[in-house]
């Protein structure tokens, strides 16, 4: 276990904003991990569970607790068949964890490579992209109980995953450890539904891929979009998508499309973006609503020290020399731009330490 104080947050995240943690504790294993947050929970300190910081939004002042720091490694694979369950400790890196699962042929997580952070970030807000999430491979998530103080197994049913969501989400009672996957042995990709990737592989959608073409072209999807982080990309250095595609009912989204009408924002033979979600939802594209509301890519670029990706409008980025406050004051600029024109209110992604929207 390793301890410092007063800790500049800024480098530990994607963003490079926020101000220092009072106490950063490094953890490599349960025991570790149990005795910090019992002596934090004794001195009334407040605690924040810290990955590896690619969607999180810190406080310009700091956070005035422990932020713990979970680097326990380690891989186990037991092979059933055509089935593999791959047991993987929250401190590995995600990208090499999907990058060995294609090497190796384990198939289903494949569309959600050349995303940054931690394994033990993942199921918290059910991580997702190009028609995959993590909680459809998912078995099984240990947590640390910080009310039973104690360490629980908990199963797909009980981990409550939906979009960009969870029983972890916003939820710190509960510190991720270890998540179990369950996996295709195959070098076939699972079925592609994802509209932009099926082009791109040239494969009709619900076809497979070989995981070896899959893996590159999200990653090279992804670089296009700045959502890859390079220190050589100043539209990387973000939090990801900043706000969560909403889900509207079949009343809410044909409110959404008259005022859509109304406004004249559709280009010629456009139509509004929409997917069927489940319930009899529907799932509407945050990045289109937020260009049609007039933040376009690259908006904010006279001088600001912040502004939106010149490569994707749901990413916020910071250009060098800012603060959270004006990032924060451009989320909430961008909030209340589509709630005026648009009628829906974007809900955000990322995790907020010491701060809010």
């Amino acid at each position: 276990m390793r301890e410092e104080r007063d800790v500049p947050l800024a480098p530990l995240t994607s963003l490079r904003l926020g101000g220092p943690a009072r106490r950063v504790v490094q953890v490599e294993d349960e025991a570790e991990l149990a005795r910090v947050l019992a002596v934090a929970e004794a001195a009334g300190e407040p605690v924040f569970v810290l990955g590896g910081g690619s969607n999180v939004v810190v406080a310009d002042a700091g956070f005035a607790g422990v932020v713990v720091r979970i680097a326990s490694r380690g891989i186990r694979a037991t092979r059933e068949g055509d089935r593999v369950r791959v047991e993987v400790a929250a401190g590995e890196g995600w990208e090499a964890f999907v990058e060995r699962c294609v090497t190796e042929g384990w198939s289903g997580v494949e569309c959600l490579s050349g995303i940054p952070g931690l394994v033990g970030a993942t199921p918290i807000q059910n991580v997702g992209a190009y028609g995959q999430e993590v909680g459809d491979t998912i078995v099984k998530v240990r947590v640390f109980d910080r009310d039973a103080r104690a360490f629980l197994d908990l199963d797909r049913a009980a981990c409550l995953f939906g979009y960009r969501s969870s029983l972890f989400r916003h939820n710190p009672r509960y510190v991720v450890v270890r998540v179990t996957f369950e996996l295709a042995v195959s070098d076939l990709s699972a079925p592609i539904r994802y509209a932009e990737l099926t082009r791109a592989l040239g494969v009709r959608e619900g076809e497979r891929a070989r995981l070896a073409d899959v893996r590159p072209m999200v990653i090279a999807l992804r670089r296009t979009k700045g959502m890859v982080l390079d220190a050589g990309d100043p539209d990387s250095v973000s939090a990801g998508s900043f706000f969560v595609n909403p889900t509207l009912s079949a009343l809410e989204l044909g409110a959404l499309e008259a005022r859509v009408a109304e406004a004249g924002v559709l280009r010629p033979g456009e139509v509004m973006p929409r997917f069927a979600a489940d319930g009899g939802r529907w799932k509407v594209s945050a990045g289109w609503l937020v260009e049609r509301a007039g933040f376009v890519k690259g908006y904010g670029d006279a001088g600001r020290r912040v502004g939106v990706s010149g490569k994707h409008a749901l990413a916020l980025v910071h250009r060098g020399e800012g603060t959270t406050a004006e990032l924060l004051a451009l989320a909430r600029e961008i909030q209340a731009g589509v709630r005026a024109r648009f009628g829906v209110e974007l809900a955000p992604e990322p995790v907020f330490v010491g701060c809010a929207m």
